[in-house]
């Protein structure tokens, strides 16, 4: 195991812009392909996951709890954005790829009305929830530009708790905590869309929602974080008193769990196989058959949190370049981080060569920061 250096490691200083011209090209042709097989002429996007993905990294939000505040008609024809006329100077501005028409409703506007207006087909759109399985495929292989930009944020991310991490004290609080890590996640051009903290006292909970209570002698914190509609997602765990025999031995278990469920993950394998194996995995390693009804599982990863979180009904297939975020939890441990599928194998996308690991399976994985 190696040990985490205080100083902070150099980061890449420039980003790559979303909007590959190449990757989009592809996006689309993906999408023609959906239209051929539905016998249709046109497709209504309208979720955040479906809209960044298709425009290859563009904002189209404001609210992180609200809708879209854009809608995009893909027809034979071309791509029609749909913002409101408040929003259009930026999006013409900052994040309307080329080669995408944009067109303007009312802020008080109906923007899928308005959207599927646009097309010359005497059929109607056809409705993103009517191809959403077809769209979750479209997704699954990352390409090159997007998997660059994912790889950059998913290296910030880590690099972002070590150094956070890395500055607590027993008496620094939840809340204090992930502010901090708020902070520099926007710092970095990226929207912290989940922000968890656990101190000693409130280990027993899985989705931790911060407090003001103190941090203590052991604490978890878990950040998922979106830039260019690429959502990268980590946990880490820092302690500050040394450890007890059970938690190292419950620590070794779940990355025990973990390693299986890499080793399940490989190209054509399918969802729900991979959710048997995840359940088993539990019991062969010594925690409770009922671990994995306790919390969801993770799943496949990219331009949202989970698409989608694995359960017994997901049947997708595993391709290459796909990215996951598996996290096998138990009582007051977990292990979560974002990784893509490649022709080499598994390769840990939310690293940071500063945080202590071990290796598990032929991978160097991440362990308790003991400060």
């Amino acid at each position: 195991m190696t040990q985490a250096p205080t100083a902070a490691a150099p980061l890449q200083e420039a980003r790559l812009a979303p909007g590959s011209r190449t990757d989009r090209a592809i996006k689309r042709r993906r999408v023609l392909g959906i239209l051929d097989a539905a016998g249709r002429d046109s497709l209504l996007l309208t979720s955040n996951t479906a809209l960044t993905w298709y425009l290859d990294g563009s904002r189209v939000h404001v609210s992180l709890a609200g809708d879209p505040i854009a809608a995009l008609l893909v027809d034979r024809g071309g791509d029609h954005l749909v913002t409101f006329n408040n929003e259009a100077g930026r999006i013409a501005a900052e994040e309307l790829p080329a080669q995408v028409s944009l067109h303007t409703v009312p802020w008080y506007g109906n923007l899928h009305q308005a959207a599927a207006a646009i097309g010359t087909s005497t059929q109607p759109p056809l409705a993103e929830a009517e191809a959403a399985t077809e769209l979750r495929a479209a997704r699954q292989q990352l390409l090159p530009a997007e998997s660059a930009r994912y790889s950059l944020l998913s290296a910030e991310l880590a690099a972002i708790l070590t150094d956070v991490l890395s500055a607590a004290r027993p008496d620094t609080t939840e809340f204090g905590l992930v502010s901090a890590l708020a902070a520099r996640v926007v710092a970095a051009g990226a929207e912290p869309l989940v922000l968890l903290c656990n101190g000693s006292s409130r280990s027993a909970f899985r989705h931790p929602l911060a407090t003001h209570s103190p941090l203590g002698r052991r604490a978890m914190a878990v950040v998922c974080a979106r830039r260019d509609g690429l959502v990268a997602n980590i946990t880490r765990w820092v302690r500050f008193d040394a450890s007890t025999p059970e938690e190292r031995d419950a620590e070794a278990r779940i990355a025990a769990v973990e390693a299986d469920i890499f080793d399940a993950t490989v190209p054509g394998a399918r969802l729900d196989r991979i959710f048997a194996e995840i359940q088993a995995a539990y019991v062969r390693h010594g925690f409770g058959a009922d671990q994995w009804e306790q919390h969801h599982q993770g799943g496949p990863a990219g331009y949202a949190g989970r698409d989608p979180r694995v359960t017994s009904n997901a049947t997708d297939a595993v391709v290459l370049d796909q990215a996951f975020t598996w996290n096998p939890t138990a009582p007051g441990v977990k292990i979560e981080d974002t990784v893509q599928l490649t022709g080499s194998g598994l390769r840990i996308l939310t690293v940071d060569p500063r945080w202590p690991v071990t290796t598990v399976n032929g991978l160097a994985r991440p362990v308790t920061l003991q400060l």
